[in-house]
This record gives structure tokens, sequence and C-alpha cells, in this order.
């Protein structure tokens, strides 16, 4: 087995986790079977329990792992289903260390964290890098290793110790790191600084780790005598110090890679260069010029409470874009905050209201993600209620999906209590409930998660068809409360539709309004499975309805602009003395979610 290291220095957030999965992707285009880990430093078990403001999104894999959102980079640029056990922090360690403790493992030996948490660090590697992820039989080729973090934090610290006796152990054709640096330009006088990286590189060597390659962040290419000041001063062959600079989109960052040869420095390092062929990049480079080159647009209304911070919704994002692509459509993706679009908002902030609504009105589309807490669930009932009325294309995830139902027994069943246990445990109506099998007293691992079987109730539903007329699927999940299946034919006899339940056929697994252009919610998360050229079928039921929408839009004459927005008929309108709003356009170019329309990041 072959090991690549990639760590970070300086600053965090440079990219080590897109850098990890482009190293990863160029491997692969050289003929290797590639696997990842990703090391996370913090104390958790595991993802599942930290905020989204803390962490970004939990990404579930098919065992129910609660993972860090890098190992979703890792599935969606390898095309790989990874296992829980790809992702290892100081929780797990320590929790497995206590254990052998309390067994009596290690025979009356004072347990210390050298050697036994780096012994189990290097264990933990070796096993994990073994399990096949690509649906093959026998171990990878390479495994990928991205150490979370930035060199020089203490939680690192046993991390670092372990894999510096790791790449000694198993040699040094084995074992290749590559450090993701940062090389600001200040503005001041435009001139790319490098002692940065010369202090991260120093303290890195100083921890018993030496790079083989440099991978320099900046918003330009190196420059050549930069590049020769950093092959100086940092001990690294000036063919192996690259550029990641600023690019259009993501996907073209394996391309950026390949261009400056990292593949042929990665593999002398291993000592593989008579067994790899010449990259392979045929479909990557089609996917990313025609992505570069598209005019036409759609826009989709996200609603949500972390619409501050995009990584909240990462695997979404990437699914609209996979679909949107598939399409034929740059995305265009307008960040409604959900408490925004409630009477509230209205009355404390008048111009945050008229602007989420003028948004959620201006979209082809609308999609409500997954969440917990009861914070912006009227905005986002709102925004049901709006879509299933004015007959825009909607997508409930997870969360979204009970909201929908939710909103549909208040307005159609002329239920006004109807609610959720979890925001309101006393409700006459409760829609959804608690699973009878979930944990009320712990919160780590106790949800419903990981894929599971979802079988078609209707044939010729929207959703079977989407699904290429399956008679079952498997999905993701990630949930606690589900729709009260004592409330099934009721709903059902209004006009609802579960075409998607488990295989007991109790609980629900998707949800569809007939007569609607495409009004779906699913319990499942279907964006953790979207991968490029193989976009999530539900993600493309959205974009193909919200594409019909716009065109459907621009030739009746209702549109506001040339992307297709039309005139406002929600109950928003009239709050606002009965004058339509238009949507605000945005920034076409924002890097981060703000409440305007942007132009999402490319990136797989």
């Amino acid at each position: 087995m072959k090991y690549v290291l990639v760590t970070g220095g300086v600053v965090s957030g440079l990219g080590k986790g897109v850098t990890a999965s482009s190293i990863g992707v160029l491997l692969q285009a050289c003929g290797f079977r590639v696997t990842s880990i990703k090391i996370d430093p913090y104390l958790n078990t595991d993802a599942g329990t930290m905020s989204p403001f803390e962490h970004g999104e939990v990404f579930v894999l098919d065992d129910g792992g609660e993972v860090d959102l890098d190992l979703g980079n890792y599935e969606r640029f390898l095309d790989t289903k990874l296992t829980r056990d790809n992702n290892i922090t100081t929780g797990k360690i320590y929790q497995s260390v206590v254990e052998k403790e309390r067994r009596g493992d290690y025979l009356g030996k004072t347990v210390q964290v050298v050697p036994h948490i780096t012994d189990a660090i290097q264990e933990w590697i070796e096993r994990v890098s073994q399990i096949p992820v690509d649906g093959k039989e026998g171990p990878a080729d390479v495994c990928v290793i991205e150490l979370g973090g930035t060199i020089g934090d203490i939680e690192s610290m046993p991390f670092i110790e372990a894999l510096g006796q790791f790449s000694y152990r198993v040699g040094p054709s084995n074992f290749c790191l590559v450090h993701v640096s940062l090389v600001p330009v200040l503005s001041v006088v435009g001139e790319q600084k490098t002692k940065p990286t010369q202090h991260s590189v120093r303290q890195l060597r100083g921890l018993g780790l030496v790079p083989n390659l440099l991978a320099c962040r900046s918003s330009k290419e190196l420059d050549d005598n930069v590049r020769g000041k950093l092959a100086q001063f940092c001990h690294v062959p000036l063919s192996n110090i690259l550029t990641l600079c600023d690019v259009p989109n993501i996907w073209h960052i394996p391309l950026l890679l390949r261009d400056q040869k990292a593949h042929e420095a990665i593999l002398k390092t291993l000592n593989l260069q008579g067994v790899a062929t010449e990259p392979n990049f045929t479909e990557w480079i089609t996917r990313t010029k025609v992505y570069d080159t598209f005019h036409e647009s759609v826009r989709i209304a996200m609603v949500g409470k972390y619409t501050g911070l995009s990584d909240a919704y990462l695997s979404v994002l990437k699914a609209l874009m996979h679909a949107s692509v598939a399409f034929n459509r740059k995305l265009i993706v307008d960040w409604v905050p959900a408490e925004d679009l409630e009477d509230d908002t209205f009355k404390e902030n008048p111009d945050a209201y008229k602007t989420a609504w003028s948004l959620l009105e201006g979209a082809n589309g609308i999609l409500v993600p997954g969440g917990f807490g009861d914070r912006g669930v009227k905005g986002k009932t709102l925004a049901a209620k709006y879509a299933r009325e004015n007959s825009v294309p909607y997508l409930g995830i997870c969360l979204g999906m009970q909201i929908a139902v939710i909103e549909f027994a208040r307005s159609v069943l002329g239920l006004p209590n109807a609610n959720s246990t979890e925001f309101d445990p006393e409700t006459g109506n409760p829609c959804v409930i608690f699973m009878p099998e979930g944990s009320k007293t712990h919160m780590g691992g106790t949800m419903r998660l990981g894929s599971r079987r979802t079988y078609f109730q209707v044939a010729d539903s929207k959703s079977a068809k989407l699904y290429g007329d399956a008679s079952f699927i498997d999905e993701r999940h990630r949930h606690r409360y589900e729709v009260n299946p004592d409330m099934i034919s009721q709903l059902e006899t209004a006009g609802l539709s579960f075409v998607g339940k488990d295989e007991t056929g109790r609980r629900m697994e998707i949800v569809e309004m007939p007569g609607h252009p495409f009004f779906i919610g699913a319990q499942f998360h279907p964006e953790f499975k979207s991968r490029p050229g193989k976009p999530s079928p539900l993600f493309s039921g959205l974009i193909e309805a919200a594409c019909e929408r716009r065109l459907l839009s621009k030739s009746k004459g209702n549109a506001n602009s040339a992307n297709g927005i039309h005139e406002p008929h929600s109950p928003a309108s009239k709050a606002q003395n009965g004058k339509g709003l238009k949507s605000s356009n945005g920034s076409l170019n924002g890097s981060s979610p703000n409440g305007n329309g942007i132009y999402v990041d490319g990136g797989v």
C-alpha cells in the first residue's frame, strides 16, 4: 500500500479536502485504485452532534456514519462509498484505547500517548486502508490521507507524531507528503510573500515530517522567483512546488495539478512510474469545459436557517449543480433565510421580509433542505404553501418533507394546530411524530441513519419514473421524526400521495402531490449519493421542472428579467399593499450566501 498524506499550514480553510480529492482523481486517471481517510483532531467521536455553524454539514455514509463533509468531497470526486472508519477522530482513537485498557489488553502497563495512542492511530490507518471502497475486490493501490486542522495545533500533535512514525515504518518509497500552504499577496505592494510558508514548513520539519511537494494557495500563479525562493528555503525540488491559484470552479483543480505534472512528482516519490499510465481526463475535461460555457440559468430558492454558511448545505448545492449541468444550465441559488419570510420579520425588519419574499417569488424552483429545531419553521411552511398554491416546483428533503405535510394538513385538511411533536409536543394533530426506536436521552448516533430501502407504492408516480421505474431504491437517511402513520389515510384522501414507503409499509419515505408540476418530499437525503455525471434523480426532476417553469414564464411574457422571474402571487404580495415584488438579481459572482442570487461554485 502506498500512502499520500495531505497537511495544511498557515491558516485553515485552504482547501486541503479539495486538494486531497484532486490528488485522488489524478492517481485514478493514471490507472490506480484509490481510497481515502480524513483525520479530524477534535474530541467528538463523530461530526453528528456538531452545529453546521461549527463544522459545516454532517455527511452521512451508507453504513450510517456521521462524518466530516470532506468525505463527501472524496465520494463525489472519486465515486467511492466510504465507511465510518474512513473518518478518524481523536474521540474515536482515545475511546478505543480506553476500552482496551479497561479490558486489560495492555497487561498492566502505563497507558500513554506514546506509544499507545500513536500506535492505535497507525493501526487504524493500516486497517482502514485495506477496505475496498470502489466496489472491487481487494485493497486499493493508494490511500490518500488528509490531516485536518493546521500544523501547530495542539490537538493535532498525537497524529503528527504517529504519522511521523508511520512514514518511517512504511518507508520513503511508500509515503508521500503534500503540504498545502498559503502564499498571500499583500495588496499594498502586490507582492507574493513566502515567509508564512517557510515558517509552516520549518515547523512541520521540526515535528518529524518532511514535505515532498508544496501546494501553494494563492490568488494568482506563483512567480518564478517566488517558486525558487520556496525551493531554496523549504528544501523542496522546484518541480515539486505547485500553484493552487483561484479557478472558475473546483473541477479545474485536478487539471491544474496535471498541467504542473504533480502526478509525475507523486509517482516518482512512491516509485510507481513503471506501472502508471498517462492520465486520462477526457470525461473530466469535457464536463469542466461544458460548465464554463453555460449561459442559460436556472434559479433555485434555498429556504433554510443556515443560509449564512454555504458549507451547511454543501451536498445539496453539489447535487443541484450536478443536475443543472445535466440540463446545460448555470445554477443560481437564491439564499432565503426562513425566518425572513415570517410575519414577525415583516414587523421588525420590513426590508429583509421584502427581500426574502422577492427572492422566493423570483425563483424557478424551491428547495427546503433538512434541519433540526423550530427556528425558521414558520418560514419554511410558508415557502411550501407558496410552492403548492402557485405550482412552483418544490423539493422538500427530510424536514422539508415533514414541513410540506404539516402545511397541507393545516391548509387543506383544516387542522390549524397540526404540527410535529418536535416543535409542539402537545399538539392535538401530530402529523409528524418521534420514531419509536429513537433515543430521547442520547444524541450521538441515535437517529435513523445510513442506507435504507424505499419501496414504490405507485408505479406511475413522478418519483418512480425519475428512478427509472425501479420497484425500490436505497438512499441515505438521518432523522428522528417521521410522518405519523395514523394520519396517512386522512392525508391521502385529501390529495397527498405517499408513493414511497419502507419495508413495513408504515414509514413514509416519499410524498407527492398529483396534479402539481413537481411537488415532492423525501424523508431521505438524496444529495448524499449524487455524483458528477450521475445526478440524483430527485434533483434532476426539480431542475427539469424549474427549467420548464422558466421557459413558460418567458413565453407568457411574465418575465421581469432575462432570468425569467415571474410576477408574484403569494400572500406576501398582499401584505405589501398589493404591490408586486420584483426579485433581486443579486450578485452573480458572490462567493458566500448573503440572501442574494449567486452563481454556485461549479465544484464536485
